[in-house]
């Protein structure tokens, strides 16, 4: 079996779409056909499968689900970097973060912020680095929390070692201040490290969903893009919940809750427009 002449047939892929889109709530439509194919012709390569008939049934008995687990992973690894969207993060940081405070969060108890669909880890680590150099020399308590479906991407993140591209967008005083350089990558001290916790979460998943409570601001960027609107509406209802009364949920700059579920506050500060609960 070779790349060039293995294919999906239209049936396949739609049996395909559908289950993976009923397992995680991402949906992938014709236009994503050839990506997912190559994706499904390593996994069938890697388990030995000359059809695919076979190889998605194997994927649907396997009960251990570590299959439909490595499949996903394939399918869900983005490219991201420390610092994106720039203007979203001086906002949180000189704007939100001043209100959030008000309430008696970091002192009383510590600020909790999330980081949805983490991928590899850079914009967690930039948000513990941000409330490192905002709120840490004042006493202020803080912890964030970094979740992902790709179990991968999450291992990689808990090492905190990056490549010269990840780290490109870092200013130079935080470069040198938060990071070591060794052998042509950039390695995070401990002091970040140990604000960040990452486990894996499938943000469709109810039962997971329940159990993300209490957080003061909520970070899901160019994730939800990924999901048909119905899923959009069920995880922006869940974040709903995980938020304390008065927090702030950051999305892309391309995407926009008013559409998905007017339930949150708009508010348009100087930087960016962000919503709050």
């Amino acid at each position: 079996m070779n790349r060039s002449s293995f294919s999906i047939s239209g049936e396949e892929f739609a049996r395909l779409a559908d289950y993976i889109y009923r397992r995680t709530g991402i949906f992938y439509d014709e236009n994503k056909r050839y990506y997912v194919e190559k994706r499904v012709f390593d996994r069938m390569k890697a388990t030995g499968h000359e059809k695919f008939r076979d190889y998605f049934l194997y994927l649907r008995c396997d009960a251990s689900g570590q299959e439909f687990q490595r499949l996903v992973n394939a399918l869900t690894v983005n490219e991201t970097y420390f610092f994106r969207e720039y203007d979203q993060l001086k906002c949180f940081a000189e704007e939100a973060l001043p209100e959030m405070l008000k309430g008696g969060c970091g002192r009383e108890r510590p600020l909790r912020v999330w980081s949805a669909g983490c991928s590899t880890g850079e914009e967690a680590y930039t948000l513990a680095i941000i409330l490192l150099e905002m709120l840490d020399s004042d006493g202020f308590g803080f912890e964030v929390h970094a979740t992902d479906i790709n179990d991968e991407v999450l291992q990689q993140a808990e090492k905190g070692v990056y490549e010269q591209r990840s780290v490109r967008e870092v200013p130079s005083v935080y470069l040198e201040k938060y990071f070591v350089p060794v052998y042509g990558k950039y390695c995070l001290k401990p002091v970040v490290k140990e604000k960040v916790r990452f486990y894996q979460v499938n943000l469709l998943d109810r039962a997971q969903m329940q159990k993300m409570r209490g957080f003061d601001a909520i970070f899901c960027r160019n994730v939800l893009i990924y999901f048909d609107d119905r899923a959009r509406r069920e995880v922006a209802l869940s974040f709903y919940e995980s938020l304390r009364p008065g927090g702030f949920i950051f999305l892309g700059h391309s995407e926009s809750m008013s559409r998905i579920a007017p339930i949150f506050r708009v508010r348009k500060f100087k930087n960016a427009i962000i919503y709050q609960k």
